[in-house]
């Protein structure tokens, strides 16, 4: 009733970290999760995500450019099938700038990598998304039904301080924002639905966060998906990114559907 009656609102949950609602409309959400059908597929699709310790990550992922497993990157699926990583679109490059500028501000991305702080802390890039600034060549696209969960973690594995970009499809979730000490409090749960962005940069780009909870059925019925996708972006600061390779992608939705 209260998300009837006031309307969502772009918020600053901590310095760097920026909740924009409703940021994809309709057909951008159904564009962006075709794309993520195809790549789910085989080889180097969907998998489970197995940690150290033996144990099973509730929710399922597949990468895009280089494949994330506890915790490195590689160019292949070194805990699936072992096939090479699916490529990075250069049109989910352009996306995640996209979102960048309109959570941080132009100035967000910076030529060296470093990505910025907010707008206008000190050190912030000069230069705008897509303008000679740092290229995104990651997607970690993470798959939840009911039952899944995320514990509380740091992206911390790559060498490039840009910020992440989180877009969410399908069902709502309860996003755990955190501090970038400990795993405990301080945090702010955000209540994260379909067609939503968050983005981390700056002071909080090292913040611990994690996913306690997923609504399940919540998913706009028209967007035909049962479960929760999260869509995460970053700059990996990388030499020799499999981007490039030839492998099958599927074609880019329209851009103008895309942010």
């Amino acid at each position: 009733m209260d998300a009837e009656l006031f309307p969502r609102s772009r918020t600053e949950i901590a310095p760097g970290a920026v909740h924009v609602p409703d940021w994809l409309d309709a057909a951008g959400q159904r564009a962006l999760l075709a794309a993520c059908r195809e790549w789910a597929r085989p080889p180097a699709g969907l998998r489970t995500v197995r940690t150290p310790g033996g144990g099973t990550m509730t929710a399922r992922q597949v990468c895009l450019g280089r494949h994330w497993y506890p915790y490195g990157y590689a160019p292949t699926a070194v805990d699936g099938d072992g096939a090479p990583v699916k490529p990075f679109p250069a049109w989910l490059g352009e996306l995640g700038r996209r979102a960048v500028a309109d959570a941080l501000g132009t100035g967000a991305l910076g030529t060296d990598g470093a990505g910025g702080g907010a707008p206008g802390a000190e050190g912030a890039g000069t230069d705008a998304p897509g303008a000679g600034g740092v290229a995104y060549d990651i997607a970690l696209i993470n798959f939840y039904d009911a039952d899944a969960r995320m514990g509380m973690h740091r992206d911390s594995d790559e060498k490039s301080g840009a910020p992440v970009v989180s877009l969410s499809l399908g069902d709502t979730c309860v996003f755990r924002f955190g501090n970038t000490e400990t795993r405990a409090r301080p945090y702010t749960d955000v209540e994260l639905r379909s067609g939503d962005l968050f983005v981390f940069g700056g002071p909080s780009r090292l913040a611990y966060h994690g996913v306690p909870r997923v609504h399940g059925g919540t998913a706009p019925r028209e967007l035909g998906l049962t479960g929760r996708l999260n869509v995460t972006l970053r700059v990996s600061g990388f030499q020799g990114s499999s981007s490039g390779s030839r492998t099958e992608r599927p074609p880019a939705p329209d851009p103008a559907h895309l942010g």
